[in-house]
């Protein structure tokens, strides 16, 4: 089958791989009929290389066809339609019982010290075979597939399998009161979809925080109010022009939707390249015991939310030295949660809204579809923000 591959930093092929087969009793074997391209899959294609290895299977937001069900895998046959979470979970270990998926005690990486396994990412969630490819291998698929009806074209149901599931945890960890007012910092797909979800349950206010023209676009088509980063002069005028629509007081939540790629800090982003083009023997260490982000957007989350209030971590961070304003966060009383999305908790709530009305507009969310041969091209520009391109869906 074709699929697309790892080969080094900035570098991704599509390139024939062996076909997937059964290989426990609960596993299944679909065909993928749409894969999405998510801003973590920019994470290996630039920051977290030392964790790749070259021919590693990338993506993790699949939909397609079963086409085979191992015999423990009852509620699944060939020829169901369905929506495959990107993480890997069992459904009756303690963890998923708690609704926390992403930390399922039955696939978690012991070995690196990590939560649930993931589809197509690194060696620290078990380089797991992704799901940008014509064929997909699920384990534990007697619990992980969502089953979805036939008819509807796949950009209906396609992000149950991340965007949805983890803009909707974006929104309930910010724990936004009725009324409230949220700023959502980064308008990539998952902030993007923040701010939708936020309108929908309730939200008075929504600030929505960006650089880049059509993602502000977007949002404020939707109702929310707009920040260009690129109008102020740094990150204070920034804070206080969204105080200022809050009675000095700031947002009741802050969502950061972008996570370890943000911009400025520049000597972060120096570290990042460094530890991603050294070899693997002096990388990897490096890359374990001493990585940082460049955390400009968590400080302005810190700075902008009001005492009190609520910081919703969505955007990936994967440093081990982060340095954090602890006396700041500790004064202003701030709660902070975080953390991957557990998919299988949130997806019940979530596909009442995936009517013929389509509150969330998922229908036209995507801005590009491409088939998987083009895939190089759709990394490369979907990391130069070129072309509009906000949410990429492939095909085989």
């Amino acid at each position: 089958m074709k699929a697309v591959t790892w080969q080094g930093r900035r570098d991704v092929r599509v390139e024939d791989v062996p076909d997937p087969r059964i290989e426990e009793p609960t596993d299944a074997v679909i065909r993928i009929t749409s894969t999405g391209l998510c801003g973590s899959d920019l994470h290996l294609y630039e920051v977290l290389t030392p964790f790749m290895t070259p021919g590693d299977i990338l993506g993790h937001e699949p939909m397609g066809v079963v086409e085979e069900a191992g015999p423990q895998v009852p509620g699944l046959r060939p020829g169901d339609r369905v929506v495959v979470p990107f993480q890997i979970s069992c459904g009756h270990c303690f963890m998923c019982s708690a609704g926390l998926q992403t930390q399922c005690e039955t696939t978690q990486v012991t070995s690196e010290g990590m939560g649930a396994a993931l589809f197509g990412y690194t060696r620290l969630y078990g380089a797991v075979p992704g799901a940008q490819a014509e064929y997909l291998r699920v384990p534990q698929a007697h619990y992980g597939p969502i089953k979805v009806p036939q008819g509807p074209p796949d950009d209906r149901f396609v992000y149950l399998s991340d965007v949805l599931p983890t803009a909707w945890q974006a929104v309930a960890y910010a724990d936004v009161p009725s009324g409230g007012t949220v700023a959502v910092l980064g308008l990539g797909p998952i902030g993007d979809m923040a701010c939708r979800i936020a309108r929908v349950r309730g939200a008075e206010q929504v600030f929505g925080v960006d650089l880049v023209p059509e993602r502000l676009e977007r949002a404020r088509l939707r109702g929310v109010e707009t920040y260009d980063l690129r109008e102020f002069d740094d990150e204070k005028e920034l804070v206080t022009a969204i105080r200022d629509a809050t009675g000095g007081r700031g947002p009741d939540a802050v969502i950061d939707a972008v996570g370890t790629e943000a911009h400025g800090s520049a000597a972060a982003r120096l570290a990042q390249q460094a530890s991603a083009m050294l070899p693997r023997k002096i990388g990897v260490p490096l890359a374990e015991r001493f990585t940082v982000d460049r955390l400009a957007a968590l400080y302005t989350a810190i700075d902008l939310v009001r005492r009190g209030g609520t910081l919703s971590l969505i955007g990936v961070y994967g440093g081990t030295a982060d340095p954090l304003p602890l006396l700041t966060m500790f004064d202003k009383q701030i709660q902070i949660r975080m953390g991957q999305a557990n998919v299988r908790h949130w997806t019940d709530d979530i596909l009442p809204y995936l009517t013929d009305e389509d509150p969330l507009g998922v229908d036209d969310f995507a801005t590009h579809r491409l088939p998987l041969s083009e895939a190089p091209h759709a990394y490369e520009m979907f990391q130069r923000k070129q072309e509009g391109a906000v949410k990429i869906l492939m095909r085989p």
